[in-house]
Formats: C-alpha cells, sequence, structure tokens
C-alpha cells in the first residue's frame, strides 16, 4: 500500500511539473517583430502619457498639501492648472483626438 502511494505521488509530481513547465517549454506562437505604431498611436501614447503626468503631479500636490508641504494658498494657485491639464488630456483621450487644446500653462 505505501509502496502504491509512493508511486502515485511521484506521478502526480511529474504531472504537476510538467504543467506548470509547460508554458515555458513551447515555442512562441508569433515570431512577428514589433511594428512600429503610426501616427494615430503615437499621439494617442503622447496623450496617455499627458494624462499620466497631470494625475501624477495632482495626486503628489495633493499629498504634499495633506501633509503640509504645501500651503493652502500655494495648492489653490497650482491644482486648478493640474486638474485643467488631466482633464484636457481625457477629453482628447475620449474624442480621439490628436492633439491636446494648448492653453496657457504660464499664470
Amino acid at each position: 500500500m505505501l509502496t502504491a502511494a509512493l508511486v502515485l505521488g511521484g506521478l502526480l509530481a511529474v504531472a504537476a511539473v510538467w504543467f506548470v513547465a509547460r508554458p515555458f517549454l513551447r515555442s512562441p506562437a508569433s515570431e512577428e517583430p514589433l511594428v512600429e505604431p503610426g501616427r494615430a498611436g503615437r499621439e494617442r501614447l503622447a496623450l496617455e502619457e499627458e494624462r499620466d503626468r497631470a494625475l501624477a503631479a495632482l495626486k503628489e500636490l495633493e499629498f504634499d498639501h495633506r501633509t503640509g508641504k504645501v500651503s493652502d494658498d500655494d495648492y489653490r494657485s497650482l491644482v486648478g492648472e493640474l486638474r485643467r491639464a488631466a482633464a484636457d488630456a481625457l477629453r482628447a483621450l475620449d474624442r480621439g483626438r490628436g492633439q491636446i487644446d494648448v492653453r496657457s500653462r504660464e499664470g
């Protein structure tokens, strides 16, 4: 009985190793080279990067304000422009446009 249990356990272990290793042993399904995105793809990537930068800056500003590193007056003067930049990028992505409405980013 012990021998049968050891054999069954060994077979189960071999099956588990084979199941886990199977994806690593296969060749890739497609060996096509990556294609450079077209103009629309590059514009979308630029918009996504702009959105991500604006949201990250907004998150950092809000954290700094909560921890007391940024005063209320400074926070009020900076938060509006960051929200506007994030909203512009999100609107442009929703429209599928390739351009952001560029507003004066100074003062």
